[in-house]
């Protein structure tokens, strides 16, 4: 298998744009990304989506990419894996191009949320749950969330308000990424006073969907020469692995055991530990989510992710930066294209276009993106070449 770079970055701004289509946002992010590549064409396009069937009515997005892109005759295929469909497709591009098949790939993550009212949004992402045993006992995505975040408290004996350093560390970052949906900055009081939506989650521990899409150009790394503008960026480490898909038949609920694994064989493929990684963009769906992660990775130890905000840790002049372009919770969450998000951030971290949120002398980062409640799990490692 021969290395693998990224090429080309490209990305939208998030939130309800009424005035674009599904394929106009996806359009504009892989345009962006093959011009940023320095390309007219790819080999092959792979697109992450979740929600196009239910929320848009247009399946076949491989081929309706391609023929609004101009990349007729080329294999173009949608790859779905809930809310993780964005990374899932990035995996697949790239074991395309390091096995050989092909030479280069555009990989684009794109999801249109805010055409349907949010009871039927609410509904298509509820698919992501176990329809036997969750969705049809009447529990929302929020509710799944809320009981693992409960149990946490429970179990570790944290408070609800321990939490808010998640929040306000992605809202802060988000002030200085023009394409984030959100851009006010939070305050403990008003993590504290924001209105409930499943106890014990709150308005500020859960992030906004949107409309968005990011892509990439991913090529063998043999084919990318760092130029004094553009630092070379490889992909040195990805990896996937599953749980149950429903929460109930988990050996321990309050462990990510797909973020565990796949993180490991990251790490592994990669050639470091946690303490290589500078900058680590991971799937805050949840603050608690955040702090799962944190602690399946090997940033913390069981029970203590929230440990790491409260101590200041987690923001970019911290030991353990995360979520430096704003995360899910403040740059936005459009499903299916989450996971390229991350990756173009992280890119952007490592050539060292970031201003107010750049880790300083960032050369590692890692993204994590999260399909359901911890069910798909996928997690990419980046490296800078100077």
């Amino acid at each position: 298998m021969r290395p693998t770079a990224i090429l080309g970055i490209g990305q939208t701004h998030i939130g309800e744009q009424w005035d674009k289509s599904l394929r106009e946002i996806g359009g504009d992010a892989a345009f962006a990304a093959m011009q940023d590549a320095g390309v007219e064409t790819v080999d092959a396009l792979f697109v992450g989506n979740m929600l196009s069937s239910t929320v848009s009515q247009q399946s076949q997005l491989g081929a309706f990419f391609s023929d609004w892109i101009g990349l007729w005759g080329q294999e173009a295929v949608k790859v779905e894996a809930a809310c993780a469909s964005g990374a899932a497709a990035l995996r697949s591009a790239l074991i395309a191009v390091a096995a050989g098949e092909i030479d280069s790939a555009l990989v684009i993550g794109v999801e249109k949320m805010t055409d349907k009212i949010g009871r039927d949004v609410a509904s298509a992402l509820a698919a992501a749950s176990d329809a036997d045993y969750e969705l049809d006992q009447g529990i929302s995505f929020v509710g799944l969330n809320a009981l693992i975040m409960r149990r946490y408290m429970h179990e570790f004996g944290w408070e609800h308000k321990d939490f808010a350093p998640f929040a306000i560390n992605a809202h802060a970052n988000a002030m200085h990424n023009p394409f984030a949906r959100l851009h006010e900055e939070v305050t403990l009081e008003q993590f504290e006073r924001s209105a409930m939506v499943a106890a014990p989650i709150n308005l500020l521990d859960a992030s906004p969907i949107g409309d968005g899409a990011a892509a990439v150009v991913v090529v063998p790394a043999e084919k990318v020469a760092a130029a004094a503008n553009k630092p070379k960026v490889v992909i040195a480490g990805s990896a996937a692995a599953t749980d149950t898909i429903a929460i109930h038949s988990r050996r321990d609920p309050l462990f990510l055991s797909a973020a565990y694994a796949s993180s490991k064989r990251a790490y592994e493929m990669a050639g470091i530990s946690p303490d290589d990684v500078d900058i680590f963009e991971l799937h805050d769906a949840f603050t608690i989510m955040a702090a799962l992660a944190l602690e399946a990775c090997g940033f913390a130890e069981r029970g203590q992710g929230v440990r790491l905000g409260l101590d200041g840790r987690i923001s970019p002049t911290g030991d353990r930066p995360i979520c430096a372009r704003g995360g899910l919770k403040a740059r936005g969450h459009p499903v299916g294209a989450t996971g390229v998000y991350q990756i173009v951030e992280l890119v952007q971290q490592l050539r060292g276009e970031c201003g107010a949120t750049q880790v300083e002398d960032a050369r590692i980062g890692m993204a994590q993106n999260i399909g359901g409640s911890g069910a798909t799990i996928f997690t990419h490692i980046l490296r800078v070449e100077r």
